[in-house]
């Protein structure tokens, strides 16, 4: 595709925390999901299908609590998760978010709608990182509320991955699911 029209080309990405996680694990990485965090997890998944997201790639922070959220979700969409191509990354688990934002630059081009899973505070700041300030106002206000487990911030942008910066996104939409 030449460049002209892949700087035009629609994307979506949704940035989301991890649902709420046992208190206690054999880590912090190992920790599981409490049963609560699976029902939300499972509730963010219908939400993202009523607004109409459906991700083509998962950038999900490989601890077991992004993972098991990652699986929820899914579940809850009804998506099959092992057709949706998913990248593990032991990176974003530490990531603050200038780096969450190069690991969504070096997304496949061919990606057009991303989920990001990962953890506070990088997740809240990504999304206030990508706010343009033209999107929904509602929404752009409740990223400086916090960012609490399981909330998920939908922003539409166009152009490559390689090329998104600060605020690069209009946020369309914003969510906390509760069980």
């Amino acid at each position: 595709m030449p460049d002209t029209a892949r700087k035009d080309t629609p994307r979506q990405i949704v940035v989301m925390r991890h649902a709420k996680a046992e208190q206690h694990g054999p880590s912090d990485f190992d920790r599981h999901l409490a049963d609560r965090g699976v029902e939300e997890g499972a509730l963010a998944g219908r939400w993202l299908v009523a607004q109409g997201f459906v991700p083509d790639h998962v950038l999900v922070s490989s601890a077991l609590r992004t993972r098991e959220t990652w699986a929820a979700v899914a579940d809850g969409a009804g998506w099959d998760a092992d057709t949706i191509e998913t990248d593990e990354n032991d990176t974003l688990y530490e990531a603050g978010p200038e780096t969450a934002l190069d690991l969504v630059r070096e997304v496949p081009e061919d990606a057009l709608a991303l989920l990001v899973i990962g953890h506070n505070p990088t997740m809240g700041y990504l999304a206030q990182l990508l706010d343009d300030g033209d999107g929904d106002e509602d929404a752009s206000n409740a990223l400086v509320m916090g960012y609490p487990t399981s909330a998920m911030t939908v922003f539409d942008l166009t152009g490559d991955w390689a090329d998104l910066d600060e605020q690069g996104g209009t946020i369309r939409a914003h969510h906390v699911p509760r069980a």
